[in-house]
């Protein structure tokens, strides 16, 4: 059974970092492009979800504009587990972050909250 755990998130000052992990199981991290997700305060959950990271099976890796050159997204095979470090965050950042495998997803994690203070 597909199973995707989240932690890592918190509060944190502006231009402060946290590190993200997603945990998986039932499957292989390692064998399909992953990504990190997103979904700001007050949306639907399943709504508005925006991939701001992600890693293909090759390692190459791919972030949204605005994440680009702060976040880095990586990958430990041999735990299968997906990582997200943030670093320069800004209030825009704060949002809950949810892991999961690019189109056509898996059933979703419960997601871990991040809040940046201004």
């Amino acid at each position: 059974q597909v199973r995707l755990v989240e932690s890592g998130g918190g509060l944190v000052q502006f231009g402060g970092s946290l590190r993200l992990s997603c945990a998986a199981s039932g499957f292989s991290v390692g064998r399909y492009a992953m990504g990190w997700y997103r979904q700001a305060p007050g949306q639907a959950p399943g709504k508005q979800r925006t991939l701001v990271a992600s890693i293909a099976a090759d390692g190459m890796t791919c972030y949204v504009d605005s994440a680009r050159d702060r976040f880095t997204i990586s990958r430990d095979n041999a735990k299968n587990t997906i990582y997200l470090q943030m670093n320069s965050l800004k209030s825009d950042d704060t949002a809950i972050y949810y892991c999961n495998r690019l189109a056509p997803e898996f059933r979703w994690g419960q997601g871990t909250q991040v809040t940046v203070s201004s």
